[in-house]
């Protein structure tokens, strides 16, 4: 009925608006409710920490996807950019940074969008932050912040992560 402009989802309506695309979606979301820093060069920042987090993150969303002979491979691939791309770069930000958070010393979408990565990445590999102190000690600030911690529980929002019945109504749904 043209309500999705790119004949794509998601859509969300919000504020007497229909949005599509996700990237506009998360930006009006964060800057609604100021997680979106202060100026443009925190909303800078912000926007690299979250494109990188995006990178890994399409890796983690594709791998339910992957056909059975190459699983495997698939998940070396992601465990590779975790540890030696994505995770490094995030454990020196929050070292040279020295605060709790990755950008000012305020909550923004990036540790939303960090939080997140870690906790996928951690379903399909349990001790891959074990040479990342920073980002262990940022997980745990995290995961114990009100909100997010409601948000983990057992019977929360959260989607538990992908399983056959899952991979076999996407590929239903998109007729694959």
């Amino acid at each position: 009925d043209g309500l999705l402009l790119f004949q794509q989802v998601p859509l969300v309506e919000i504020d007497g608006m229909k949005m599509v695309q996700t990237r506009a979606i998360l930006s009006y979301i964060a800057g609604k409710y100021n997680l979106y820093g202060k100026d443009l060069k925190e909303r800078a920042l912000i926007d690299m920490y979250v494109e990188g987090i995006s990178d890994l993150m399409q890796m983690i969303l594709m791998f339910p996807f992957s056909p059975l002979d190459v699983k495997e491979k698939n998940l070396d691939s992601i465990k590779e950019m975790a540890t030696n791309r994505y995770f490094p770069v995030f454990e020196k930000v929050l070292k040279q940074h020295g605060q709790d958070f990755l950008v000012g010393n305020k909550f923004s979408w990036a540790d939303v969008q960090l939080i997140e990565a870690i906790l996928a990445v951690e379903e399909k590999i349990p001790a891959v932050l074990s040479g990342f102190p920073q980002l262990q000690a940022f997980k745990t600030k995290m995961s114990n912040m009100p909100t997010i911690k409601k948000f983990l529980q057992p019977g929360s929002p959260r989607k538990p992560p992908p399983d056959d019945h899952y991979v076999e109504t996407v590929l239903k749904v998109f007729k694959k």
